[in-house]
């Protein structure tokens, strides 16, 4: 479903410069996940993207989904060496050895995190209570790269054997989850993202 760019529906300043990143920006950008397998795409998704544009991969998520087997860790935690080779040699993805080896630990070490806790969610939420935290930026440049909650978690990912989960990484991650709402206060979607209760 694609929405039209309208004069006077406000969005955030990073988004309106492609319909994908309107569609993603209006849909799923801050919207709040705790589906293990979502969180997972998102994971994988946002280490692909160190260093690139999110538009980048925004473009090639669809490729990535057939590649990655619906991003279902449990598959992609038996992905062995001629399987990493095959995505290496895919051009629809990302083709960095590094990341791709790091997304096959990361689905092991995610698939651990489940054992432990029974989801992932409720590991990853308990780092901001269970609820999005609400911020109230005024303007882009307000908006920070990385908190002490994504420091935390960063870190504490890290200990857990996580690859490609730096501060900003993860702050990325927890934006596009829902963990935190940092659309703009002038954004439609900030209100609209805003629980009842909070």
């Amino acid at each position: 479903m694609s929405v039209n760019i309208t004069p006077d529906l406000r969005r955030c300043d990073w988004s309106t410069s492609s319909q994908l990143y309107i569609d993603y920006h209006d849909m799923e950008w801050g919207v709040p996940v705790y589906d293990d397998r979502l969180l997972f795409e998102f994971l994988i998704l946002e280490g692909a993207q160190a260093g690139l544009s999110w538009l980048t991969i925004l473009n090639k998520r669809e490729n990535y989904r057939k590649a990655y087997d619906g991003f279902v860790p449990e598959k992609v935690a038996l992905y062995n060496e001629e399987r990493m080779t095959e995505l290496l040699n895919n051009p629809g993805i990302i083709r960095n050895r590094l990341k791709i080896a790091a997304s096959v630990n990361n689905a092991r070490c995610f698939l651990e995190v489940q054992k432990e806790f029974g989801t992932f969610s409720s590991y990853i939420w308990s780092f901001t209570d269970g609820k999005p935290i609400i911020n109230y930026w005024e303007k882009l440049s307000d908006v920070p790269a990385k908190t002490t909650v994504s420091d935390k978690l960063s870190a504490d990912l890290k200990k857990r054997g996580f690859k490609f989960v730096g501060s900003t990484i993860i702050y990325a991650h927890m934006q596009a989850t829902g963990m935190v709402n940092d659309h703009l206060v002038s954004c439609f979607r900030h209100k609209e993202l805003i629980p009842a209760v909070l």
